[in-house]
């Protein structure tokens, strides 16, 4: 044989070249309307089968809007004055607290490790849990400016559907900002212990119990930049005036950016816990 000459006869067998190991697909960055749509409506499959969340999210705020006015049953002009902002925040409040829990009973079941297994993106992912609690956030919100206005004696000079709007956005702020924090709580206690932390600031500082001029300037400075001070400013634009104002579309404006700000971050910090 010549020199230089190589062949498998010495050995008896050949081995084929190893392929080369393909890259796993990378998740989709665009939104897709269908994957967003499937995961909303698996979300509201979920949420019929727990009837006491969905009573909590709908019933809760009108309950506490009944609770208060009966409270100030001797002066009803206090209920007036106070009223409209709390249709706002009862409903930020609870949506809140209720996905963050529900976002997080996903994570904790592997739910949500699944499902990032999938060719699902991020922002579908997020964008359908917000579509799913977002219409629920609707009913919400209707039935409270409902009962405030037509049950309970609610005295506004402006448009009902204005403060149903606001009201609306206030809910899906609280949607947003529970799908937020889940990501960074280990159990439903700890989401639980995050309200105070992310809402009772907002609370004491929204101008609810005095005006937000009234405060000391840094507590004035810090509440500038917290959305529910401005979601308590839209209701009072409502309740005092008949016609939109440009502060109550300033107002809501800062309302819907900070909701759509928080679910991009929640976006953000969607990520696999295990490799």
């Amino acid at each position: 044989m010549a020199k230089g000459t190589t062949t498998t006869h010495e050995t008896g067998t050949s081995r084929a070249p190893e392929p080369t190991p393909r890259p796993a697909p990378a998740p989709p960055t665009a939104l897709n309307a269908s994957r967003t749509v499937a995961t909303a409506l698996r979300v509201l499959g979920q949420l019929r089968h727990d009837p006491r969340t969905i009573a909590l999210m709908i019933m809760v705020p009108c309950l506490l809007l009944f609770l208060l006015r009966y409270v100030y049953d001797g002066d009803p002009r206090t209920f007036d004055s106070i009223g409209a902002s709390l249709l706002g925040i009862f409903p930020m409040v609870t949506m809140f607290l209720v996905t963050s829990i529900a976002t997080l009973r996903e994570r904790t079941s592997g739910t949500l490790e699944r499902l990032l297994a999938m060719p699902l993106g991020k922002g579908d992912l997020i964008a359908g849990y917000a579509l799913a609690f977002g219409a629920l956030a609707i009913i919400q919100s209707a039935l409270a400016t409902g009962l405030a206005l037509w049950f309970l004696g609610l005295d506004v000079t402006g448009s009902p559907w204005l403060l149903l709007l606001v009201a609306l956005l206030d809910a899906l702020l609280g949607t947003a900002l529970g799908l937020f924090v889940s990501a960074f709580a280990a159990s439903e206690f700890q989401a639980v212990q995050f309200m105070p932390a992310v809402i009772f600031p907002q609370l004491l500082l929204c101008g609810l119990f005095t005006p937000r001029d009234n405060m000391h300037p840094v507590l004035e400075a810090i509440s500038d930049v917290l959305p529910m001070s401005y979601a308590v400013d839209g209701m009072n634009e409502v309740l005092k005036h008949s016609d939109m104002t440009t502060t109550f579309l300033r107002d809501v404006l800062i309302v819907a950016g900070c909701a759509l700000l928080v679910l991009g971050l929640g976006a953000a910090t969607l990520r696999r816990r295990t490799t």
